[in-house]
């Protein structure tokens, strides 16, 4: 497993951490890391979902009141917690805005249940919750197992504390999240972390066609992914994707910045026609 330069914990300044997730207060990965947290001294606070609120992406409710509850009594004592009605994202908006009375110096989402590779960060929830943070100028970082069905979190939960401390100690640069996804092993089994790009995920058969009882149909989105392609273009070429990186049993650490401005050459864009006129 790949191994820090130690980070002093008696030289460092205790950190104000805000923790969420989209796998909802209950979730057993969240809850081990604001405890890996919070045994390394820090502040944390977690504002999360009160149910599980996966693949909603960057989704915020604008139509129904947001409610928030303390749940101090789920997490280890010392961690202030919150369940809220609202998404992932909306958590993080409220942690910021009504809930947390100091600015946070980090914010952590996750550990979420299940893989957050490539394009999907699009629709994931545990992604937006950390984007959130990076829109408001923190530095975030969304942590993932890379298996729905792993259930020992408290690896990933130590090593998604490392890297953010270290990333801290060595210059954090502005408007960058973070998004670590560590294969579904233990320790002794786990390669070297690596830098990695997205790749870009490709499902079959995206939805499942059923009939109810009275006969009606309804669906079930249940595709699989069936190719992931390596990124085009600009970019570090020597780092594998964040999917191949898994698929050797290693923990994969991809930069993401809000800033989706097309990065291709100007001349493959599409001709426009204004006024008579052709525009570059």
């Amino acid at each position: 497993m790949t191994k820090f330069p130690a980070v002093d914990q008696d030289a460092m300044t205790p950190l104000r951490i805000l923790i969420s997730n989209d796998d909802g207060v209950l979730a057993e990965g969240i809850r081990c890391l604001a405890a890996s947290a919070a045994s390394r001294g820090h502040k944390v606070t977690v504002v999360c979902p009160d149910h599980e609120r996966s693949a909603t992406g960057h989704g915020l409710t604008l139509h129904t009141p947001i409610r928030a509850e303390r749940a101090d009594e789920l997490y280890e004592p010392g961690v202030t917690a919150w369940s809220c009605s609202g998404t992932p994202a909306d958590c993080v908006k409220l942690a910021l805005s009504e809930l947390v009375p100091e600015k946070p110096d980090l914010v952590l989402s996750g550990v979420n249940h299940g893989p957050n590779l490539g394009t999907d960060v699009f629709c994931s929830g545990t992604v937006a919750a950390a984007m959130e943070g990076t829109l408001e100028g923190l530095p975030a970082l969304a942590v993932s197992v890379a298996c729905f069905q792993w259930r020992d979190f408290h690896a990933a939960a130590e090593l998604a504390m490392d890297v953010a401390e270290n990333a801290l100690a060595n210059h954090w640069p502005d408007n960058l999240l973070l998004n670590l996804n560590i294969p579904p092993c233990h320790p002794q089994q786990m390669g070297s972390l690596r830098w990695t790009r997205l790749s870009i995920r490709h499902y079959e058969e995206q939805f499942s066609r059923r009939i109810d009882p009275r006969g009606s149909t309804y669906f079930w989105l249940a595709g699989e992914v069936v190719k992931d392609l390596e990124t085009a273009g600009d970019g570090p070429r020597d780092w594998p994707s964040d999917v191949a990186q898994i698929e050797t049993n290693s923990p994969s650490l991809t930069p993401i910045q809000p800033d989706l401005f097309w990065r291709g050459d100007l001349s493959a864009l599409p001709a426009l026609s204004v006024a008579n006129q052709l525009v570059r």
